[in-house]
Order: structure tokens, then sequence, then C-alpha cells
């Protein structure tokens, strides 16, 4: 019996193995499929497609050719993959929605900025663009290297000659095995100026570069770029991202409705998906005022309309347009691309430089390539001058001569020729020997000579190479260069704020003892008569209780003034909205107090001017003035806004505008009303001086802005109230002890708040337990100084008021609103203190605060 061989079985360990085979087939696709060419800035399918179409004759001269041929080509000897593949790749180049500059003229339909296909490859029809002729120019002069194809039969490009930037002026995009590439587009002048201005300064920064040539990517699609950050980031680091927004217009229409019109979209968004997201948002009732909504785009341009409802504000709908949809997206940059072969993540100035040094080369070998062809001429010529010279004697050798070898070698051994010579004078023609002809082949000997000088100092001298790159790429530049499409928002901000998209209207902000806010409508609350019981708030713990009650705007800013001194901010529209007889959020979930701090004083701003201040009064009556603009930029973690003594905490805070009279009342029902610039402009961190020197056991409750024909409106503990006119209440320096304001027995209680009112407000009382009611003020009684008043609200037993606030009515309100604006916005600028002086003033009174503590 015969052996039979066995099998030859090969163990192989299967972790090694598949890291092998995993690692073969990454660097495949990185270096063989997925990421482009520094230097032609061409993946290898496109690099393909592109010198296919120049071998078969497909010039921007010629005629049309059916796509279907090409990618048969493609396929046949370069690119051994689907014909599908192949012919979307060079669907792609030929979009003017997807290549800056498109390397393929197509004949046809291929496909829309909607999303729609191209035609099958057997209806199209395409050829090399003209622009695309300069990829591939000087190529059959050996300026670049060949390679086999897939199987051994066809030579194919290492890379283009490339007389153009194209990896900058047409980006790319892909996605290989473990990376990933996304180069935008750019403007083809700007990235030419760039390579000149580099190839002029080797040392020219990429800030230099950005600032006097590549402004940033120009898209095919325009768009507008929003802010430099991101470019500068991605320029300087290779990788950034970039938000673009689509070009809109706001048309007012004779019927008083709103259009919003979209000229221009993002790179690479889909308008009909962008229009049905739209419309799928408009029935969600996500976005609300929309009407109608029509693509009027045709061969024109893009328009699509956008048509609002007459009430709606077109900024706020447009605002949720770009923040919902794709008429704003970002682009991340990655500026990977293969350099020698490998992956590397290149930054502006880098990209610029390897393209310049493969300019270099590609002219230095295009020199040594005519150099090599003039000098071989020239070897012909010089031989074909011999045989003129003895023309007698060369026709008598060849007549002797038996065959052609005997001729040449004859001619070679007397005149000292070499073959190719020897060839040369055999192959002339008779014409060759007249005298025109003759003078032709001296001229062109003597020319010939010349340009091999010039072809061997080119060699020589490195700026020769650089003078003729930059001749060529200005060519290029004013034959193929337009105007930037993108704009760019200088200084614009990357991202559209939350306040964009909400409209302006008028809320109540509420907060408790115990740190709880909420917003809610002002229009919640329904006017009450005097002494009625009132509506239930709020739901609060029976240790709780509403102390803060502030009108503002969705748009004004509200800084928070702690007991500890500090101020934080945050927007009417932070804060949420719940219902009416919700408890709300802890604030400390909005803004970052500390422990053992709790919220003494809110107010509202519109605008941090400088020639407003803030009035700052303490428990122990001391008091401060700041400039307004001091408080404009406020860390999330607090600022702090004066400096407390011990035992002293902020009780009130008031926007002034630096001519008010000041009003500070006490719990033992004493005022004092003084003239704020009797307080001197101080720094934020100042301590202040005495705004009111206190009886014993006496503290101050509320601080406010006076003027004669106003009130004085005193509530007190247990629910009584009067208002008495402010001219009863003479004028006299800060630091006084006041003049009685009250007749406070126990009946009555202590004074809980002094407002300065005018009889038009409504007042919004808040008991302890979250009871509240409101009432108009002109329902207060009117009464002298020395007097208990009225009783404004019924109160259960061992139940006291809290705190009292101001609300305007719903007339009122968006007038008071629009009046306190302007007031900002007309008064005139003081000047500030210089610092040195500031510093002296602040220790000159905080030692008179001492002296008067002392007293």
């Amino acid at each position: 019996m015969v052996d039979q061989p066995r099998p030859q079985v090969q163990e192989v360990n299967i972790s090694q193995e598949m890291r092998t085979s995993f690692l073969d087939y990454a660097m495949s696709v990185i270096v063989s499929r997925a990421l482009p060419d520094v230097r032609d800035g061409l993946k290898p399918v496109h690099r393909r497609i592109l010198y296919a179409m120049h071998d078969l004759g497909m010039h921007s001269d010629k005629a049309y050719k059916k796509s279907a041929r090409i990618v048969g080509e493609v396929i046949g000897k370069y690119h051994p993959h689907g014909d599908s593949a192949v012919y979307e790749a060079m669907v792609r180049m030929a979009q003017d929605f997807s290549y800056r500059n498109m390397l393929v003229d197509g004949h046809g339909n291929f496909g829309s900025v909607d999303g729609d296909s191209a035609a099958a490859m057997r209806y199209t029809e395409a050829r090399m663009s003209k622009i695309s002729m300069e990829l591939l120019r000087d190529i059959n002069k050996d300026t670049i290297d060949y390679t086999d194809n897939y199987d051994g039969s066809e030579k194919e490009p290492i890379v283009f000659p490339s007389r153009f930037p194209n990896l900058l002026v047409n980006g790319a995009s892909g996605i290989a095995v473990g990376m990933a590439t996304n180069i935008p587009p750019h403007n083809l002048g700007e990235t030419i100026d760039a390579v000149l201005a580099l190839s002029k300064d080797p040392d020219i920064t990429i800030e230099e570069l950005m600032e006097n040539h590549i402004f940033g990517p120009d898209f095919p699609t325009a768009g507008e770029i929003l802010g430099r950050s991101g470019i500068r980031k991605a320029y300087e680091t290779g990788k950034g991202s970039i938000t673009i927004r689509a070009k809109t217009r706001i048309e007012e229409q004779s019927n008083g409705k709103s259009t919003i019109l979209v000229d221009e979209l993002p790179y690479q968004v889909n308008k009909a998906k962008l229009i049905e997201k739209i419309a799928e948002l408009v029935r969600d009732k996500r976005i609300e005022g929309i009407t109608d909504l029509r693509d009027e785009s045709d061969r024109n341009g893009m328009r699509v309309v956008i048509e609002l409802r007459r009430d709606v504000n077109p900024n706020v709908v447009l605002n949720n347009l770009y923040k919902q949809t794709a008429m704003q997206t970002s682009f991340g940059i990655n500026m990977l691309a293969l350099v020698d072969g490998h992956p590397r993540v290149l930054n502006l100035k880098q990209t610029l430089k390897y393209y310049l040094d493969h300019q270099k080369v590609v002219i230095k070998r295009r020199t040594a390539y005519e150099l090599r062809k003039a000098e071989a001429r020239a070897h012909i010529l010089e031989g074909l001058r011999v045989a003129l010279d003895h023309l007698d004697e060369v026709i008598a050798l060849i007549r002797q001569s038996q065959t052609t070898d005997i001729a040449r070698e004859g001619l070679m051994t007397n005149f000292e020729l070499s073959e190719k010579q020897a060839q040369a004078i055999l192959d002339m023609r008779l014409q060759r020997l007249t005298g025109l002809e003759r003078e032709k082949i001296e001229q062109e000997y003597q020319d010939l000579i010349k340009l091999i000088a010039e072809l061997k100092a080119i060699l020589a001298d490195e700026e020769k190479v650089l003078e003729i790159i930059r001749e060529e790429l200005t060519e290029v530049k004013e034959r193929f260069s337009d105007d930037r499409r993108t704009q760019i928002a200088i200084g614009g901000t990357d991202f559209i704020e939350d306040e964009d998209l909400i409209p302006e209207e008028n809320v109540v902000i509420t907060l408790t003892h115990q740190g709880y806010i909420k917003r809610l409508p002002s229009s919640t609350y329904r006017s009450q008569k005097r002494g009625g019981r009132g509506i239930q708030g709020m739901g609060t713990n029976d240790d709780d209780f509403v102390e803060h009650l502030v009108s503002t705007s969705t748009h004004d800013t509200l800084l928070f003034f702690t007991n500890k001194g500090k101020v934080y901010r945050a927007k009417g529209y932070e804060v949420p909205e719940f219902g009416r007889t919700a408890k709300g959020i802890p604030v400390i979930n909005l803004i970052e107090i500390e422990k053992e701090e709790w919220i003494n004083a809110v107010i509202t701003v519109k605008e941090f001017v400088e020639d407003w201040y803030l009035f700052f009064t303490t428990r122990q009556g001391i008091s401060k003035r700041t400039k307004l603009s001091q408080f404009a930029n406020i860390r999330k973690g607090g600022l702090i806004a004066l400096n407390l003594r011990e035992e002293d905490e902020l009780i009130s805070v008031r926007l002034t505008d630096g001519e008010q009279h000041i009003m500070i009342g006490t719990q033992n029902g004493y005022l004092i009303r003084f003239p704020e610039d009797q307080i001197r402009s101080m720094g934020r961190t100042a301590a202040g001086v005495k705004g009111i020197s206190l009886r014993d056991d006496d503290k101050v409750v509320s601080m406010e802005i006076i003027e004669d024909g106003l009130q004085v409106m005193n509530v007190t503990s247990k629910g009584y109230g009067k208002r008495t006119p402010a001219i009863d209440y003479r004028i006299t320096n800060r630091g006084g002890k006041g003049i009685v304001t009250s007749n406070l027995t126990e009946k009555t209680g202590k004074i809980v708040a002094v407002k300065a009112v005018t009889g038009e407000e409504d007042v919004m009382i808040i008991t302890a337990a979250g009871v509240l009611i409101r009432m108009p003020v002109e329902g207060i009684s009117v009464t002298g100084r020395n007097t208990q008043g009225v009783r404004l609200i019924r109160l259960q037993e061992d139940e006291e008021v809290a705190t009292v606030a101001k609300i305007e009515t719903e007339e009122e309100l968006e007038e008071v609103l629009e009046e306190t604006e302007t007031t900002v916005e007309e008064n005139e600028q003081i000047p500030v203190d210089p610092e040195k002086v500031e510093e002296l003033l602040d220790e000159q009174e905080e030692k008179e605060l001492e002296e008067d503590d002392e007293e």
C-alpha cells in the first residue's frame, strides 16, 4: 500500500494572524483608498478616473463621451472595484455644489442639491474640465513616477504634477480605519496667493497667512462662517470646527407679515430634507409662527420662502431655524493627508509647504527632462553640422558603401561621430542640403545651446525654480480664480445664544426664604380689593415663605445680591417656568451660592451702562454707591459686591442714575432721606460709609429711591399699612438718625417694608405661609407720618407679613420698562475717578466710619 501524502497544515496563532491581517487591511484602506495625497489632493479612485480620461483623450477641448466608457476603462485597467463606486466618485467631481472647482465637465443629469441622484452612466456624458487639465499638465515630461496597476499589465501615475494646490482648493473627505479626513474647499486665488507668499518668505506664520491670504474655507454652496476662532484652530493644529449658517433675508410685506428668504445653504446640506425638517417642526409645534413654506429655486439660483404670521418676531423664528435645523451646521475640520505614504495631520503652513516642495520636484524633473531632450537634439545637430561642413566627402563615402551599416561605420570612423549622429546623417533628406535649410539647422543649434544653458542654470539655482512656480501659479490664478463665495462673519459668535430663541415677555420671578425660585407670566395674579383674603401664590413648607418678587423681562439680567455681600447673575429666561402653585427649583441649581448664604436683594438690569450706579445698604445702616459697569462681568461663582463688617448683612440694592434721593427705613419706624451724591462712587470691594445711625435694638428693613411727588408706603408685620407724602420727610445729611415714619403699637407690629410709590402701582403682600394678595396702591389710605395706618390683609393667628413688592399694572408694565431703557440710553457719561484718588478716598471714608462707631 502506497502512503498517501499528508496535506501540509501550517499552524498559526489566531491572535497574531488577526492582528497582522487587520493591519494589512487597514494600511491598504488608508494608503490605497480613503486618504488623499498631500501633493495633488486626490484619492486613488479620483486620480485613476482623471488619468483614464486623459488616456482616452477626453480633454476639455474634445467632445463628450459616455460615462460608461470612462467607468469601464477605470475598472478594467486601474481600479478593480465596483462600477457604481467609480461612477459616484466621478459624478461628485462634476457637481458644482460638491467641488469648488469641478474636475469633470459633465453633460446630462449629475444630481442636485436636493439629493437627487445622477442618471445612469449609460445616459450621461463627460470629459475633463479645463482646470483638471492643469492637474495633469506636463505628466508626459517625466515629472512624476508610475507604478504597476493591480495585475501588472499597465502603468498608472503615483501622483499628478498638480499645477494648483488641489487639496485645499477642492478639499477632501474620507473614512479610513481608525482615522478620517475632512478638509474643506478653499478659494483658488487665495490658496495660490498663500503658496506664493510662502515661496517668498519660508518663515511666514500661519497668522500672517490667515490675515493676508487664506481667510478661511470657501464652500461651493457659499453660506456664512460664524467667527474665525474655529478656522484659526484648524489652521494652527490641523483640527477644528467651524459653524456655517445659511444666508437669509427678512422681507416685510405690505400686509404687515414677514417673509424669510433662504438664498444659500451650508455645505453638504440637502435642501429637500431641510424643507421636510422645517415642515415637521411646524407640524409638531416646535417652531411657531410659520404659515407657508415654499421652494422657489430655479436655474437662476436657490430661493426657499418661509412666510410668517403677522404677530411673530421673524428674528426669533429665524434663530429657532438655525438652532433646530441644518440651516446652521458645524463642519469638523481634520486636515489628514498622506505624506510620503504615511497619514499625517497637517496645519495650514505644512500643507502649503508639502505642495510647494512637490512643485519644486516637478519643475526640476521637467527641466531635467527638457535638458535631456535639448542635449540629445543638439547632439544630432552637431552631427548634421559636421556633415554639411564636409558635404562632398560624406556623399562620396555613402556612395562608395555597399550597405547602410558600412556607411554608418565609415561616418563614425572618418568624422568622429556617434552612432546616433551617423544615423541622423543617413536619414537626412536631400532638401536639408539647400542653403535655407542649412541656415535653419544652424539657427536651431544656436537656440538649443542657449536653451541648454538656461535649463542648467535653473537646475543650479533654487530661486529660479521658485520663480517658474510663481509664474505658472499666477497664470492658473488669472485663468480660473473667481470671487470668494462664503462670507466670514468677523467677530461673530460661533453659537446662537439661547436668548435669541426666546421671545421677550414680561414675567414675575419669585424667590422663597429657603431659596426656591420660579418664573411665571406677570398676568397670573389678578388684582383684588383691599382687605381680601388673597390667593395661594405658591406651595411652600410651613417654615418657608416668599421673600422676593420681581417684575422683569425674559431678556433682562437678574442680579442676585446675598447677605454675604456677593452678587450672582442670571437671565430672566434661565429661571425655570412653573405653575402658580408650584414651589420652583432650589436657587442653588441656578446660581452657585455658598452654604449659609441667602439672597437678600434681587434687581433687574437691561444694560450695563457707564453712568448708572448701584446703591447698597446693609442691616447696620452702611451704604455704598458703585458704578453699574463694574458688575458687567460676573463669574459663574459670583463676585464680591461689597465688603461687610462683622455681623452685618446686605439688605437692599437699587439702580440709580447718580442724582436720586435715598430713603432708608428701620423696623422701629424711623426714616432718613438724603441725596445719593453725599456718598461718592466707590470701588466694587469698598466697605461703604454710614447711611443712617441706628438707635438701640433697631435695624434697617428697607432702602428706596424717593422724590417729591411720591408717597412713602409702610407695611407692618401685622398687616397694617399707610401712605404718607414724601414731601413730609425733610432732606438731611447721610448718617443722621432719621425721623418717625409710623406710630407702631403691639397691634400693628414692627415695620416690615418701606416702599416709595406713586399710587398707580399694584402692591403684592406675601405672608410667611406663602399666601399673597395683590391690590392697587391707590386703595391704601394716605395719612400723616406719625399714624398707624389701616388693615391691608387679614391674617390668621400667629401669621405675619413676610415681604412686600410693588407690581406695575399690566397696562403700564411694558411702558415703564421702555421708559427705563430710554432713560439709560440718554444719560450723559460720568467720568471715572483715577484709581489712586479712589483708594485714598476709600481709606478716608473707612476711617470716618470707624470714628462714627467709636462716638
